[in-house]
C-alpha cells in the first residue's frame, strides 16, 4: 500500500487531472466491499431477473463487489463519468423516410465507448503516476468488467439510483458512461448524495413492456434493450408490438425522467454521428455481412450482429405498418436466415394487404423450417383479416 504524505493534496490532484483528461464528473469512494449491493444482485440472479445474460454469474458479482479481490491492497475507487448525449440532429431521411425509420439508443450512436473510456483512464493513471512522483497500483473498468459501476458511483456521490436502475447525476442526468479506477492510493472519499426520485414513477409508467417490475428492479427478459441486443433468438410474440420502432436499445425510461430534462450535448465528437440518429430499416434488411461491418463496425451496434439487427428491423417495420417495406420484407422472407425469415413473416402479417398475403402464400410452398412455417401460417391469418 502506498502512503502519500498529503491525502487532501493527492485527492485534489486526482480530481483536477480527471477533468483535464476529458471526463465530465469525478468523485471518490473507499474500497470497502459493496455488501448490500452484492446481496441485491445475487437475489436478482436467483429470482431469474437476469436470465439471458449467461455471463452475469454469482461469481462475477462476488468479484465485482470486492475491490480487494480485483486489486489487492485497494484503498480508493476513482469514479468517473463522461457525457454521451449526442447533438440532436434531423436525419436527411426524416422528411422522406415515412414509416421506414428505426431508432437506436443514444449511447450507441457513436464509436464504441469502451475503448475510448479505457484509453482515457489509462492515460489518466499514467499522468497521475508522473505527477505524484511515485509508483502505485491501479486497475480500471467500464461496464464490461465485473465492477458494479453504478453501485460505486452512487457510493461516491456521483449520482443516485433512479427507479429504472440507471444512475442519475445532478449535472448530466443519466446520459453518462461510467468508469472506475481502483487504486491503492489513499484518497478522501466523497459522501453519497442525499437524493432520491421521491414518488415519481414516470419511468415505470412509460416502459412499454413493463420491464420495471418494481422500483429499482428490472426484469431483463422484458427490457427492449435486452431483446434487441443480448437476445440471440426469436423475440417473444407478445412483446413484439410493444417494442415500437426501437432496433438497438431503448431510451424511453430516460426520455421521460424529469432529471434528464436539461440534457447537455456532449463535447466528444466520437459520440455524435448524424447517420445514426435514425436508420433506414429497409436498407438494414438488405445489408450483406460486409456492408453491416462497414457501416456499424467500431460502434456498439455491432454487438447485435447482422441477423439480430435485421430481426429487429422486421419487428419495427411491422409495428410501423410500413406498406412501402412489404417488398423488402418479402425478399427477406425468401433469402434471409431462419431467424430473420420468421420475423419478416410476422411483420407482413401485421401490415396485411394483398401483396403481403401473396408473399406469405408463396413462402408456404418453399419454406422448410418448422418455426418459420408456424410464423407464416399465423401471419397469413392476420394479414388476410386486414384486407
Amino acid at each position: 500500500m502506498l502512503e502519500f504524505p498529503n491525502k487532501g493534496a493527492a485527492t485534489s490532484l486526482v480530481k483536477e487531472s480527471a477533468l483535464q483528461a476529458g471526463f465530465d464528473l469525478v468523485r471518490i469512494t473507499s474500497a470497502e466491499e459493496f455488501s448490500s449491493d452484492r446481496e441485491a444482485a445475487l437475489k436478482r440472479i436467483n429470482d431469474g431477473l437476469m436470465d439471458g445474460l449467461p455471463w452475469y454469474t454469482p461469481e462475477r458479482v462476488r468479484r465485482g463487489t470486492s475491490p480487494e479481490t480485483l486489486l489487492p491492497g485497494a484503498r480508493s475507487i476513482i469514479c468517473l463519468a463522461l457525457n454521451y448525449f449526442p447533438q440532436e440532429v434531423t436525419s436527411d431521411e426524416g422528411a422522406t423516410g415515412g414509416g421506414r425509420l428505426g431508432k437506436i439508443a443514444r449511447y450507441a450512436r457513436g464509436k464504441d465507448y469502451h475503448r475510448l473510456m479505457k484509453r482515457r483512464m489509462r492515460k489518466l493513471t499514467l499522468e497521475l503516476a508522473e505527477k505524484l512522483g511515485n509508483r502505485f497500483s491501479a486497475r480500471w473498468y467500464v461496464d464490461d468488467g465485473p465492477m458494479l459501476d453504478r453501485s460505486a458511483a452512487a457510493r461516491a456521490g456521483l449520482g443516485w439510483f433512479g427507479k429504472n436502475s440507471n444512475l442519475l447525476t445532478p449535472e448530466l442526468g443519466s446520459w453518462v458512461f461510467l468508469g472506475q479506477i481502483i487504486t491503492d492510493l489513499e484518497l478522501d472519499p466523497d459522501p453519497p448524495l442525499r437524493k432520491s426520485c421521491g414518488d415519481c414513477v414516470r419511468c415505470m409508467d412509460a416502459c412499454p413492456t413493463g420491464a420495471i417490475t418494481t422500483p429499482y428492479v428490472i426484469d431483463n427478459s422484458k427490457c427492449i434493450s435486452y431483446l434487441t441486443i443480448e437476445n440471440r433468438g426469436p423475440i417473444p410474440v407478445e412483446l413484439r408490438p410493444k417494442m415500437l420502432d426501437w432496433v438497438f436499445g431503448c431510451d424511453i425510461c430516460q426520455e421521460v425522467c424529469p432529471v434528464n430534462r436539461k440534457e447537455q450535448p456532449t463535447g466528444e465528437p466520437a459520440f455524435s454521428r448524424q447517420e445514426m440518429t435514425a436508420v433506414n430499416l429497409v436498407e438494414i434488411l438488405g445489408l450483406s455481412e460486409e456492408a453491416f461491418t462497414e457501416r456499424f463496425g467500431g460502434t456498439p451496434v455491432k454487438r447485435a450482429r447482422r441477423n439480430g439487427l435485421q430481426r429487429n428491423a422486421c419487428v419495427a417495420l411491422g409495428n410501423l405498418k410500413s406498406i412501402e417495406a412489404v417488398p423488402a420484407l418479402g425478399r427477406a422472407l425468401r433469402e434471409s436466415e431462419p431467424l430473420v425469415r420468421s420475423h419478416a413473416a410476422w411483420a407482413l402479417g401485421e401490415i396485411g394487404g394483398a401483396k403481403a398475403v401473396s408473399f406469405l402464400e408463396g413462402a408456404t410452398r418453399e419454406e422448410t423450417d418448422c418455426a418459420v412455417i408456424g410464423e407464416i401460417n399465423s401471419a397469413l391469418k392476420r394479414a388476410s383479416s386486414r384486407g
